[in-house]
């Protein structure tokens, strides 16, 4: 293989036809493993990289139609038993050379969006649309993966020239901020002196690139689970236990929490499913919401105060309920040194004539979650984010991107690479 833009833009479209959403990642982890495999890099998987522990939003339903798919789709099976159920990746390669680690995280799942079929979108002319109908690569993850395997192709061209090792996480589920918690618990990059991550695109055109993005909110994804009792509504309403009630009620508490003094903070109930029939008293009821937190501080104030409604709105109305962490990421703020180093590369590049240094970000990622794991062992860590032209924005059915910043990512990591290992 050779690292071309020819190279970059075949794998992107390769991963763009095969979209898999979060935790059933079965056929691009397979695929991703074949290359790296071809590249010679120690390769880990399942166990090795996952604290089931922390797994976030997992839902077994969906991880067994991914992982059928992925078998229909020509998916290893070495790879599917060495990820026993779990997907993404670490690629490790070692220089043999006393030095610092570096960890690079990727994330390598689509969104739940239907990829237009307006014959103008490129991904239709050209022939690489998803094959997946109401999955699409819609946030240009199918880009982040072809910049990791870019770095891993440069990397096995070039160990020679450099000490120490790298890891590079090609991450599932980041979507939802599902993923990350369960990488970071198992400790694979534990030894990391250093961490980046980036995305492509985003609040960045063609040419730009924010080396620091600031306002990285904590957050945490909750689902409520009311169970009641059903009854008929006309004879036996009093027989009944309402949990429809219960979560109605619980809503509107929720949103009326008391703000933190000493932070930004958000919720959201997004989704609110509850009932069987007009006439029935309903038995079930569940509320998906998500809090946000300045600080992970003011994150865990909002958590704490949605746990107590949940808990009090069940004994005021005698259901039974339960709670699940669907997802979570937390604030980080990038290290200076990096922040300096990666302005230092990208103002060196001919195609990047800007590097905005900061921007506020007022959004979540999960990335985060590695990020600050690094930082607290140590290390320092930065996510920065890599321009590119978008035909729409992002999670949108005509998403796509421009491809000649492939190449300008994989330049941008090598660089990073060679100035901290070189």
């Amino acid at each position: 293989m050779e690292l071309t833009q020819q190279q970059l833009v075949q794998w992107r479209r390769e991963f763009h036809r095969f979209p898999e959403t979060g935790w059933a990642e079965f056929w691009t982890t397979s695929r991703i493993a074949d290359y790296l495999e071809q590249m010679g890099f120690e390769i880990l998987l399942g166990n090795q990289i996952i604290n089931r522990d922390f797994v976030r939003g997992r839902q077994q339903a969906v991880v067994e139609k991914g992982l059928a798919n992925a078998v229909a789709y020509g998916a290893k099976q070495k790879w599917l038993e060495k990820m026993d159920g779990y997907t993404g990746c670490v690629a490790v390669l070692d220089s043999g050379k006393p030095g610092k680690t570096l960890a690079l995280r990727f994330d390598i799942d689509c969104v739940n969006v239907m990829e237009t079929k307006a014959q103008e979108h490129i991904p239709n002319k050209e022939g690489f649309a998803s094959l997946n109908d109401g999955f699409m690569h819609a946030c240009g993850h199918d880009g982040h993966i072809t910049i990791g395997l870019g770095t891993a192709l440069w990397l096995s061209q070039n160990k020679d020239k450099l000490s120490g090792k790298v890891k590079i996480v090609f991450q599932p589920a980041e979507e939802g901020v599902r993923g990350a918690a369960a990488i970071a618990a198992s400790g694979v990059i534990d030894d990391a002196d250093y961490f980046s991550a980036s995305h492509i695109g985003f609040c960045a055109d063609s040419g730009t690139v924010i080396s620091n993005p600031t306002n990285f909110l904590s957050t945490t994804k909750i689902d409520i689970r009311y169970q009641g009792k059903p009854a008929h509504a006309g004879a036996a309403p009093h027989l009944g236990r309402n949990a429809l009630l219960a979560a109605a009620h619980a809503v509107t508490q929720l949103h009326g929490i008391s703000r933190h003094g000493e932070g930004m903070t958000r919720i959201n109930v997004g989704v609110l499913k509850a009932g069987e029939g007009r006439n029935v008293i309903p038995s079930k009821a569940e509320i998906q919401l998500e809090v946000r937190g300045e600080n992970k501080a003011v994150n865990q104030y909002m958590v704490d105060q949605v746990m107590r409604i949940a808990n009090g709105i069940a004994v005021s109305f005698d259901v039974e309920y339960e709670t699940e962490i669907m997802g979570e990421a937390v604030d980080m703020i990038n290290d200076t040194e990096l922040v300096g180093l990666v302005e230092e590369i990208v103002l060196a590049h001919p195609k990047v004539h800007s590097a905005n240094a900061n921007y506020a970000f007022n959004a979540s990622e999960d990335a985060t979650v590695l990020g600050r794991r690094v930082q607290e062992q140590g290390g320092k860590a930065i996510y920065f984010v890599l321009g590119a032209d978008r035909t729409a924005g992002h999670h949108e059915a005509e998403f796509d991107f421009d491809e000649d910043q492939l190449m300008n990512g994989v330049n941008i990591y090598t660089a990073l690479v060679q100035r901290l290992l070189g």
